[in-house]
């Protein structure tokens, strides 16, 4: 019988092989990160993870989050915990207070002074498994009835694990938690720590149960880096979409219609000016557009797959008529027809496509079919995801499928990846990465299916030399697909585009076309979208340009002020002269000073304010100040005329021949 080798901790195997060192807070082993702390198999391959890493800077969080519980049940006692994970930017604990008194800035200052005391005093973590009845008598113990849920949730095959942090030898002295890790070795790695607000929270997401208080923070190893992310906050609070969106007179809400947002003249232009971009591309690129209802017969959905996988997130309308017929009905059930759930508000383009695809025969010369559609989509987000135009319940994307054969994948796929490459460019947006997203656990077709589509995407980026990254498990359930991740200009990173290869929907449709031979195959469907959402990318662009649109696209790209009211008939002709040319302008010949006219002009971040005074007026020239390039002097108009009508055509990228 062959001994098991005793397990040791990733720490105790790092100083054997002299690997230790003082900024390591855990290691990469097995395709999964390990703290320092967790016994492992001693023959394992283990490759260190500092501090400063984007791992290690989770680790730190998440460490962080655990210290900020402990502080706050010492200053204020009763208080229960729930779940406090690290997120990207920061960490977050729930907390459910006995008195229900909201946490207010002043006691943030004072969490914040006690974790800086329990960090300083460098208390080591320490992991322990235990039974599940341990654990359930020791958090019953505690009184902590949400932790007792969550270790109800605990698959019955997964090992217990309490994290504490203090000293472990006098386990009454510590701070526990139920918590699989990671974790640094002591509070004194975590670093630097700042907490940042206050929020409500739902217990579980649901808003059928208890309202909780959410704490958010940030760590980082050092005060500079923790200065620098706190600088780019600040950043992100200035421009930030929902604030610029109100100051540039671009969108609205309403609590009528919740989640859906309302574009005023100025946000609707640039809208129309994003669609009208992207159709341009799509001529050069051999798309077709088409127009398709928003309402459906139920049996769209249940064909497609929505009924039984996403009903959860659908608007169901419904008539008087059906109303009356049904009326104390119970929801959801009776036949088909019944008033509230007889037709649904398309959430996706996909199942019309697949109408309009299989509403005649068709041949192998017509593939690749590209189809796109501006319509609009509705899906019901809940009340607390809800983010001004980020996440909304009401949007359109620029989305398109593409019918064609296997052989065709490949291709396509390319030629999707130039067009997308092509528009992120023409926005400035050109810090790209890529993403391959791998068959997950629950999925539909063979492996033989999944082995050729996840082939094809990685060829298609190897030969096209893009670098990108495997994410195991990451795919769509019907089949994988590429994500396109972009930076903006203060460094958070956002998906946009996407594309995804599915051989299910036909299948569920019944779609085939005529093949060469003569016999019938199935078409593959690759779902794509460039721009994603237009209303979450008009959301990241605001921010991305601070609301500083290009020429193109800006709502106005002049605008007029006049030195004093006798000035305002030459200001008229010049919007006149102006306008005629297709260019937007607005005028301000009102009584107020002309520093206020210029700051008024500014705040708007209007691409060209013209100066006309009395001099212009008698020359018959204009005085533009740049946003960009600042006072360019006098100048006749058509010589300004012609700078802007330069600076206003669209980006048309190189044609690509499809």
């Amino acid at each position: 019988m062959t001994d098991v080798p005793a397990r040791k901790t990733p720490g105790e195997l790092l100083r054997e092989r002299g690997q230790h060192a003082g900024d390591i807070v855990a290691v990469r082993t097995g395709g999964r990160v390990v703290d320092l702390l967790t016994p492992i198999d001693p023959s394992a391959e283990l490759v260190p993870i500092h501090a400063s890493e984007p791992a290690g800077i989770q680790v730190l969080r998440h460490s962080a989050a655990h210290v900020m519980a402990d502080a706050v049940q010492r200053l204020f006692p009763g208080t229960q915990v729930t779940i406090g994970p690290a997120i990207d930017s920061g960490f977050y604990y729930d907390f459910s207070r006995p008195d229900g008194q909201p946490f207010s800035d002043a006691d943030l200052e004072k969490i914040e002074a006690e974790m800086r005391r329990i960090i300083g005093a460098n208390k080591p973590f320490f992991r322990q498994e235990v039974s599940r009845d341990e654990a359930h008598r020791l958090f019953e113990g505690m009184g902590e009835k949400f932790k007792l849920e969550v270790l109800d949730a605990i698959p019955g095959n997964e090992a217990i694990s309490l994290y504490r942090h203090g000293s472990p030898d006098r386990p009454e002295g510590t701070w526990v938690d139920l918590c699989e890790g990671p974790h640094v070795p002591a509070t004194g790695a975590i670093g630097a720590v700042k907490l940042l607000s206050v929020a409500g929270a739902y217990w579980r997401g649901n808003e059928h149960n208890p309202m909780l208080q959410r704490i958010y923070g940030t760590a980082f190893p050092s005060e500079a880096a923790l200065k620098e992310h706190l600088r780019l906050l600040e950043e992100a609070r200035a421009r930030d979409h929902r604030k610029l969106g109100k100051e540039l007179d671009l969108m609205m809400f309403h609590e009528w219609a919740p989640g859906m947002p309302f574009l005023q003249p100025n946000g609707a232009g640039i809208y129309s000016r994003l669609i009208d971009f992207i159709r341009t591309l799509y001529f050069d690129y051999g798309y077709e557009e088409v127009v398709t209802p928003q309402i459906f017969d139920r049996r769209l959905f249940e064909t497609s797959g929505h009924i039984p996988n996403f009903i959860d997130g659908m608007y169901f309308p419904t008539t008087l008529e059906l109303m009356q017929k049904y009326a104390g009905e119970p929801l959801g059930q009776g036949p088909a027809e019944h008033g509230a759930l007889a037709f649904g508000l398309k959430p996706m383009n996909c199942p019309s496509h697949c109408l309009m695809f299989g509403q005649r025969r068709r041949s192998y010369r017509e593939l690749p079919w590209r189809v796109a559609d501006f319509g609009r989509l509705h899906r019901f987000e809940r009340a607390g995801v809800i983010h001004g135009l980020a996440r909304v319940r009401s949007f359109c994307q620029d989305d398109a499928h593409i019918f064609c054969t296997q052989e065709q994948i490949e291709q396509e796929t390319a030629s999707f990846t130039r067009l997308l490459f092509d528009v992120y460019r023409a926005f400035d947006l050109s810090q790209v990465s890529v993403k391959l997203a791998l068959r997950p656990e629950q999925r539909m077709g063979t492996d033989a299916e999944w082995d050729h589509a996840e082939s094809a995407l990685e060829r298609v980026l190897v030969n096209a030399k893009v670098p990108f990254e495997k994410l195991a498990g990451e795919g769509a359930f019907y089949g994988p697909k590429l994500e396109f991740h972009v930076t903006d200009a203060i460094g958070r990173d956002w998906q946009l585009g996407t594309i995804q290869l599915d051989s299910q929907m036909p299948e569920r449709f019944g779609l085939e076309y005529v093949a060469s031979d003569g016999g019938m195959r199935r078409p593959l469907m690759l779902h794509r979208a460039v721009l994603g959402s237009l209303e979450r990318f008009f959301a990241i662009y605001i921010e991305h340009v601070a609301g500083k649109f290009p020429v193109w696209l800006a709502p106005v790209q002049a605008a007029l002020v006049t030195v004093s009211e006798k000035q305002t008939e030459y200001a008229e002709r010049v919007r006149r002269e102006l306008h005629a040319q297709g260019f937007r302008v607005t005028v301000d010949a009102s009584s107020d000073k002309l520093g206020a006219k210029i700051r008024n002009a500014r705040l708007m971040r209007h691409p060209y304010i013209l100066v006309l005074g009395e001099k212009e007026a008698e020359a018959g020239t204009v005085s533009p100040r740049s946003r960009d390039a600042g006072d360019l002097g006098a100048m006749p108009l058509a010589a300004f005329a012609a700078r802007l009508a330069a600076e206003a055509v669209p980006p048309r990228p190189g044609k690509t021949a499809p």
